[in-house]
């Protein structure tokens, strides 16, 4: 049992550095992370909610709760549902998305604390991985460069108690599921979050504050400019990118030796 508690846990912290990667726009991602690494290497704000994410999300809190014995039921809802929670059931909404897409539009009752926060780290991994990353999804997708927030379970333990309502929210669902482990850990026990994040949910559905509509917070960058032709060749790169990352030997032989 211990040692099948172990290999959860490893599980749990590789798939949530995973998403993290994905979520703030990395493009260095464990390959072993999730079953379709070149996925997590794409913008989040172009991604709906892959079924990979959900699914492997699901496994992890379900495998999680049979090893380490009862826990509060983690609720999974859609738009419409959410509402109701919010203004029959008594949740409050914890809004944990960055700085970045919370200004842009946010739901004016919520609590924000974000999952992740801006990284501004100087040693020279981070300085390279923040000039690639705004190179790609930073110019092109305006996702923040950022980090977890070593402070989030704290933060939100000082401002609810352990058996408050609590309506977990970010923009396309993957965060929010993270979270909601994180709190379900430290023994928060009424939990809800929507599955597929603000980008589903309807317009005029909850009450909003910013700019931006709830469900378009997560566009920004050229591609909000220049539309299709910006997201086809900001694709195009990031592809090119991986390409002669993973495929050194490959790319020199295609695009080096044939000029030879």
């Amino acid at each position: 049992m211990e040692k099948e508690r172990e290999r959860d846990e490893r599980e749990r912290e590789t798939t949530e550095m995973a998403l993290g990667h994905a979520i703030s726009g990395h493009l260095s991602i464990p390959s072993t992370a999730l079953s379709s690494p070149l996925l997590l290497l794409l913008p989040h704000s172009r991604l709906r909610t892959p079924s990979c994410f959900q699914s492997r999300k699901v496994y992890l809190l379900q495998k999680s709760k049979r090893c380490q014995g009862a826990r509060a039921k983690v609720n999974f809802v859609d738009g419409q549902e959410a509402k109701r929670l919010a203004t029959e059931e008594g949740y409050t909404i914890l809004d944990i998305r960055d700085n970045s897409q919370y200004d842009r539009a946010h739901i004016p009752s919520s609590v924000h604390v974000p999952l992740f926060i801006d990284n501004n780290d100087n040693d020279i991994g981070t300085a390279i991985n923040r000039a690639l990353h705004n190179g790609f999804s930073g110019l092109f997708y305006g996702v923040a460069f950022t980090k977890p927030n070593p402070k989030f379970i704290s933060e939100v333990e000082k401002t609810f108690s352990k058996d408050h309502k609590l309506l977990v929210v970010c923009q396309e669902g993957l965060r929010s599921g993270i979270a909601a482990e994180k709190l379900e850990g430290a023994g928060f026990q009424n939990l809800a979050y929507i599955a597929s994040g603000l980008q589903s949910v309807k317009p005029g559905t909850f009450p909003k504050e910013g700019p931006k509509e709830l469900e378009d917070a997560g566009k920004a960058g050229l591609v909000t400019i220049q539309g299709k032709f910006s997201a086809i060749l900001g694709s195009v790169l990031v592809v090119a990118y991986l390409f002669l990352t993973l495929f050194p030997d490959q790319a020199e032989q295609l695009f080096f030796r044939n000029n030879q």
